[in-house]
């Protein structure tokens, strides 16, 4: 099947092809495999013994994330507002 060719009066960025974001991800997984793993030649001057756990940052890192991702969209809900809230 053949993708749609933008017309072409309209101007094309870098992502709006899906074979440069496929290799965005691709980079960024690389990336994160390689920081991971390089976690096992890295000595690191640990104050808690769950540090010494294999991957403990990158673990720990992307666990944070997730909770701070989902804590913002219950935060959200308190916290928004109607769209007219301004007027009167």
């Amino acid at each position: 099947m053949k993708q749609a060719t933008p017309p072409q009066d309209k101007k094309r960025y870098l992502f709006d092809s899906p074979r440069n974001v496929r290799r965005l991800l691709r980079a960024l997984y690389a990336a994160c495999i390689v920081v991971f793993f390089a976690d096992a030649f890295i000595d690191r001057n640990v104050g808690h013994p769950w540090e010494r756990l294999f991957g403990f940052y990158g673990i720990f890192g992307f666990v944070a994330f997730v909770v701070l991702v989902l804590s913002a969209k219950e935060l959200r809900k308190v916290l928004m507002r109607k769209e007219d809230y301004y007027d009167e």
